[in-house]
């Protein structure tokens, strides 16, 4: 996990101790946008999908969040707002720590707050690129580029999150008509195949110049 990345066996023993361990069934809310930032939480079995709703009642996939990743970190050592809901993608087992909790691991292990200073930078990193991916690329190199963000964090060449095509409109900005068509022009392509809410992928060569916008050969 990120924020106990590089830390000594008793480190992990000693986080794993303070931890508050729930088992929850799918659909089921962690937080709630808006709420105050009390606890860091980690995925240890399953998926969440991050989501937040603008001012007009429209509601976004902003991040999906799958087994070893953190959520909920940023908000905890910033401005104690939660800046969406966190919602269970299935049946999934959450750990969390409290703010209180992570700051005597700080004072054990120094370690620990230098990978907080990684996970507020990464995902701030993460922000930059999708806004920038929103102003300036095509929908279907969003959408090229979601997939690939998405089989990463999994290392492998499977979307593991159980997805609907409607999830994978949101998380890369464009309307569920066109990412379906897209979807269904690249698997008749034979780039990828969809089975169920999960995605193989087959030509990780072809999605990569489709999200850098070069055509297909």
């Amino acid at each position: 996990m990120e924020l106990f990345r590089d830390l000594p066996h008793e480190a992990l023993v000693h986080a794993h101790a303070c931890a508050r361990i729930e088992r929850l069934p799918k659909h089921a809310r962690i937080f709630e946008q808006g709420a105050r930032a009390e606890r860091a939480y980690a995925v240890a079995k399953g998926s969440v999908r991050i989501i937040q709703t603008g001012s007009d009642g429209g509601q976004a996939i902003i991040r999906f969040i799958g087994s070893g990743e953190m959520f909920g970190t940023v908000p905890l050592f910033t401005d104690h707002l939660l800046p969406a809901d966190a919602i269970t993608a299935e049946a999934s087992v959450v750990l969390s720590w409290s703010e209180a909790d992570i700051v005597v691991l700080i004072g054990i292990y120094p370690q620990v707050s230098l990978n907080v200073i990684r996970v507020i930078g990464t995902r701030l990193i993460e922000l930059q690129d999708r806004v920038r991916e929103l102003a300036t690329q095509r929908a279907d190199q969003r959408l090229a580029r979601a997939l690939l963000r998405l089989i990463r964090n999994d290392g492998g060449d499977e979307v593991a999150f159980p997805l609907r095509r409607k999830d994978l409109a949101e998380f890369s900005g464009t309307t569920l008509h066109t990412a379906s068509r897209m979807l269904s022009a690249w698997a008749r392509a034979g780039l990828l195949t969809s089975i169920g809410r999960r995605i193989l992928i087959h030509d990780r060569t072809a999605l990569d110049s489709l999200a850098e916008g070069r055509p297909l050969l």
